[in-house]
Formats: structure tokens, C-alpha cells, sequence
């Protein structure tokens, strides 16, 4: 379970994996730049050589039931937790081609090795977003040509970059609200009535 910063979250840790994993020598000394980067940053080329992270759509994980959320230091339940998938894209970025695809092949061998990004690297930039017990899956996704060329063709006029998708599973965010109950039963009060059409038993309970 982590909080509304989760996903900023995961996505400066897949950032910072990468960065540190980094060494110019594996590029025949290039410098390469690693960001985080919104739709507007596309307006112009970011990166001159580098790797760029863009999440493009957030959804509701629904392969399992929404788990209820834990409870606070009160004992009171919190509300359900919010089940989600980050899906983003991983943007190689170099004016030559032949480095453009030895990073592409580099981030996601990285990855690969890499395949669950632990709470010490979540919580790298905002402590406390993940629980210390907590890690998140990443896996290649399945995005179609189509789909990938059309997001480019929203982002910039400057022409497709080479992209790999990616999803990070599950991103549980819990809430900071209790969940409502009703006013606990502190007594039960039974009678007894006649049968009829137009009497009934006499029985309730009292807050």
C-alpha cells in the first residue's frame, strides 16, 4: 500500500535505476541524461542522448477483488485501497542510430534484471510513500504500432523516437479516510406481540 505519491514515485525510481546502473565507459564514454518528462517537454527534442520515462495511461488493476484497506492506529478500517497499473513509455534518445538502439537494448536488459523495484528505491525521492515490505513488478507491455505511433504523432511534429512499453503492477494507493459504520448496538430489546393483520412482533435494538 502506498500513498497519492506513488506514482511520481514509480516513476522517478525506474529513472534512478537506470542512472545508477549508468557508466559512460558502456557507451564508448558518451554522456547520456536521464528525465522524467511531461507531454509539453516533447516540444522540443529533450534529450540529446539519454533515456526519457512518459507515463501515458493509468489503469485500474482488475484482476482481483479492490482489498479492503488496513487499519489505522485506531483500529478503525480506512477506506478500500485503489488498485493500478502505470503504463509508460521508455524513450531512447541519441542523434546516432547505432547509439540510439545500444541504449534501447541497454535500459531494457536493465530492466530485465531488475524485474521488481524495491521500497528503498520507491521511496528514494518521498520517504514513506511505499511501506518498507512493499515492491513493485515491471514488465514489458503490449502496445501495438499503431497505438505507439499515434501517442508520438499527439506528443511532437519532430517524428518517432524509439519507444519500448512499460507496466508497472500493482500500485495499491490507500486511502487517508475512514471507512463509515453505523452506530454500534449497545443493548437489545426483545417483546412479544400478537400475530394479525394488523399487529406485529415488538423487538429493535438501542445505540
Amino acid at each position: 500500500m502506498a500513498t497519492f505519491r506513488a506514482i511520481a514515485a514509480v516513476s522517478e525510481a525506474v529513472i534512478r535505476l537506470l542512472q545508477s546502473s549508468y557508466s559512460p565507459a558502456l557507451f564508448d564514454g558518451n554522456e547520456l541524461d536521464f528525465r522524467v518528462l511531461g507531454s509539453a517537454d516533447f516540444s522540443t527534442p529533450p534529450l540529446q542522448a539519454g533515456v526519457s520515462l512518459f507515463v501515458y495511461r493509468i489503469l485500474a488493476e482488475g484482476t482481483h477483488r479492490t482489498p479492503a484497506g488496513r487499519r489505522g492506529p485506531g483500529g478503525v478500517r480506512l477506506r478500500s485501497e485503489l488498485p493500478l497499473e502505470v503504463h509508460f513509455l521508455l524513450t531512447a534518445w541519441a542523434q546516432d542510430p547505432s547509439l540510439q538502439n545500444t541504449i534501447a537494448g541497454w535500459m531494457m536488459r536493465t530492466l530485465e534484471d531488475t524485474p521488481t523495484l524495491p521500497a528503498g528505491l520507491l521511496n528514494a525521492v518521498w520517504a514513506d510513500t511505499f511501506r518498507q515490505d512493499e515492491g513493485l513488478e515491471v514488465i514489458l507491455n503490449d502496445l501495438s504500432t499503431e497505438d505507439l505511433f499515434h501517442i508520438w504523432d499527439v506528443l511532437t511534429e519532430h517524428g518517432y523516437q524509439l519507444s519500448v512499453p512499460y507496466t508497472a503492477r500493482v500500485v495499491r494507493i490507500e486511502s487517508a479516510l475512514e471507512q463509515p459504520s453505523g452506530i454500534l448496538v449497545s443493548e437489545r430489546v426483545l417483546g412479544l406481540g400478537t400475530l394479525g393483520s394488523n399487529s406485529a412482533s415488538v423487538g429493535g435494538d438501542r445505540a
